[in-house]
């Protein structure tokens, strides 16, 4: 009986032992794949975390942040699309335009200040030339038109200035579009007459559509105008979110994918799963309470230390296997020439899951793909090729109109 155990126990250690050397083996293909393929992600949010924090030096880790030049190296991440955001609230009181030059003014200083590292790719060329240079390239996207302000010209000016998409709304329906958030009366039901004008005005010049943040008739009506591929630059999945508009449907992402578009996966968890979307309203909840009971405003400190407790108490953080999810789901739906990066990295606060939680951690998430049967080829899609193939049709039509 004691041989038995001993043999049995044996087999066991010789299994685990396997299991260990497999999942080495692939963590460390992950981490060479990082390396070998350009890993573009669809948007993230430097700039505005510069315009609230100041200016930092990326060049170094810094202390706060998801995203530096030392940890994009680890990553392997090596075209971030910096996202040039600019609140609803500019909408209202007017000065969008500006406040989108100044954001851009802070990519142009980090380029600027670290003309060895960082450079602005302003065209598909232009990131494959800085990749090959070794630099990490900063492509922009302009995360809603409202700097646009009313004016088609501005399309062109913003394109020259480096803006490769514009994501045509944000948190509120603007003169484009309606918004995802906006659960009330639509503005416009969809796309303003203005708003066609503005894709087709894109499309002439070459900025990619992204229809991420517009409400669903907005999505559908600008499928239909759009004369390329359409990209959803940090959207996820609804099937997994039930009733969250701000994710893509299934019948969206086939109607995304039937243009040729693309939807880039968003890594905040409560983009992510339905338990974290849960968890995270309970704690707003709590902290709302709070502030009421105690006849605070919500940026009183204590009101902000009360928050941090109950984070620590409530975590809200799903795993980098709940991304996956999203990425095997949109694979079974329209196959894996539709799916991306849109990490969100430095716009979703302290929601990012465990396995991602900054631009070190591309080769996490590689790693799980790998173990799901995805091959090098699916990979080497994911990180860049199928956003290159809707950025490149984007540049040709545009070179032929």
């Amino acid at each position: 009986m004691k041989l038995f155990k001993f043999f049995a126990l044996l087999v066991a250690t010789l299994v685990l032992s396997n299991c260990s050397n497999k999942e080495e083996q692939l963590m460390e293909k992950a981490n060479q794949l990082a390396q070998k393929f350009i890993i573009t992600d669809g948007h993230i949010d430097t700039p505005w975390r510069m315009h609230k924090g100041g200016y930092e030096d990326l060049s170094v880790r810094t202390k706060g942040g998801d995203f530096d030049y030392i940890r994009a190296k680890k990553g392997g991440l090596d075209v971030p699309f910096m996202s040039i955001y600019v609140p609803a609230t500019y909408q209202v009181t007017g000065g969008a335009k500006d406040k989108a030059l100044e954001l851009i003014g802070y990519v142009e200083r980090i380029t600027s200040d670290h003309p060895d590292k960082f450079e602005i790719a302003y065209n598909l060329s232009d990131a494959e030339r800085i990749f090959e240079e070794g630099k990490v390239a900063l492509p922009m996207g302009m995360e809603n038109g409202a700097p646009l302000e009313g004016d088609l010209s501005n399309v062109e000016f913003f394109h020259k200035k480096g803006i490769s998409y514009i994501t045509l709304t944000h948190s509120e329906d603007n003169d484009i579009c309606d918004s995802s958030y906006n659960l009330g009366e639509r503005t416009h039901n969809g796309l303003s007459e203005y708003g066609a004008k503005v894709i087709r005005e894109m499309n002439r010049v070459g900025i990619m559509v992204d229809i991420s943040h517009v409400s669903d008739e907005a999505f559908y009506q600008a499928m239909d105008v759009t004369q390329v591929p359409a990209i959803a630059s940090h959207s996820s999945a609804r099937h997994f979110t039930p009733g969250f508009e701000r994710n893509m449907s299934d019948e969206m992402i086939v109607r995304l994918a039937e243009n040729g578009g693309v939807i880039q996966i968003n890594f905040g968890s409560s983009f992510v799963t339905q338990d974290s979307r849960e968890k995270r309203a309970n704690n707003a909840d709590s902290v709302t309470n709070y502030a009421k009971q105690n006849g605070l405003e919500s940026n009183d400190p204590r009101v902000i230390e009360f928050a941090k407790k109950i984070a620590l108490e409530n975590p809200v953080f799903c795993d980098v296997t709940d991304v996956a999810d999203h990425f095997d789901h949109v694979v079974k739906l329209v196959g894996i020439d539709h799916v991306a990066f849109g990490s969100d990295y430095d716009g979703v606060g302290d929601t990012l899951p465990y396995g991602l939680k900054d631009a070190a951690s591309f080769p996490n998430l590689i790693y799980h793909l790998l173990k799901r049967g995805y091959s090098e080829e699916d990979i080497e899609k994911i990180c860049y090729k199928n956003i290159w193939r809707v950025w490149k049709a984007t540049e040709d039509f545009a070179k032929n109109s």
